[in-house]
């Protein structure tokens, strides 16, 4: 699958086969995560790849969008650190698209996970993995084999286009 067909098809995918993801995948995910562009080249990021059953069924009870997790054989954490960039949360953001495009590439199925600005889920998360206080916890990608498909959606607006001026 090339760069343009990943962009066009990928999906978020909520439902997961319980099959284990082959160690060699999760590395290209945390390589893709890691070959995002960086404002400065800070590279202000940090990935925690959550694979331990017991704290991927926890994170739900604090998350209430991550209803998802229980299915999920990995999810990967993307934490940023805002005193090393001021733009840690744009860089993170980067990192965490690719990994989720580099998934629908490897032919597995992912969702983006929103935590931060929220506390009550930045929090609990620190406190669950570890997290020092200066690191933040940005966003979780829950990931697994799909055990659904979904069809490409189609997402360009003309109306949200404008050239040289609006």
């Amino acid at each position: 699958m090339d760069a343009l067909e990943a962009i066009l098809t990928r999906r978020s995918i909520r439902h997961y086969k319980s099959e284990p993801i082959p160690a060699e995948l999760v590395q290209k995910l945390i390589e893709a995560g890691l070959s995002a562009p960086s404002a400065c080249d800070f590279r202000p990021w940090h990935l925690i790849v959550v694979n331990d059953r017991k704290t991927l069924d926890e994170i739900p009870s604090f998350h209430q969008h991550a209803l998802m997790l229980p299915e999920a054989p990995l999810a990967i954490l993307v934490c940023g650190e805002p005193d090393v960039s001021r733009y840690w949360q744009q860089d993170c953001a980067a990192a965490s698209q690719n990994i989720l495009l580099a998934a629908h590439a490897l032919g597995l199925g992912a969702v983006w996970l929103g935590l931060h600005p929220r506390e009550k889920r930045t929090k609990p998360m620190q406190q669950l993995l570890g997290i020092p206080d200066h690191v933040t916890p940005l966003s979780l990608i829950a990931i697994g084999f799909p055990a659904e498909e979904k069809e490409p959606q189609g997402r360009f607006q003309a109306g949200k286009v404008r050239y040289n001026k609006w």
